[in-house]
C-alpha cells in the first residue's frame, strides 16, 4: 500500500525525491500520511481536490481487495 501510494505521487510532482509516506495503523485502520514538497502540493490535490479524491478512492479500491481498510492523510 505505502509503495503504490509513494508511485503514484511520485509520477505526478516535479520533485519525486522528496514524496515521503509514512504508514500507521489505528483502531484496524491503515492511514497513509503524503508528504511532498510545498511546491508540489497542487499537483497532488489537483483543481478542487479532484487528484486527491481520486488517489484515495484508487488506495481504497486496492485495500478493499486485501480485505483492509485505509485512508489517505495529504500532510503540508
Amino acid at each position: 500500500m505505502k509503495d503504490l501510494l509513494a508511485f503514484i505521487a511520485q509520477n505526478l510532482v516535479e520533485h519525486p525525491q522528496a514524496v515521503d509516506v509514512q504508514e500507521d495503523v489505528r483502531d484496524g485502520n491503515i492511514v497513509l500520511a503524503l508528504r511532498v514538497a510545498p511546491s508540489d502540493m497542487g499537483k497532488v490535490i489537483g483543481r478542487q481536490g479532484r487528484i486527491a479524491k481520486e488517489i484515495r478512492t484508487l488506495m481504497r479500491s486496492v485495500a478493499q481487495r486485501q480485505g483492509k481498510k485505509v485512508s489517505i492523510e495529504i500532510v503540508d
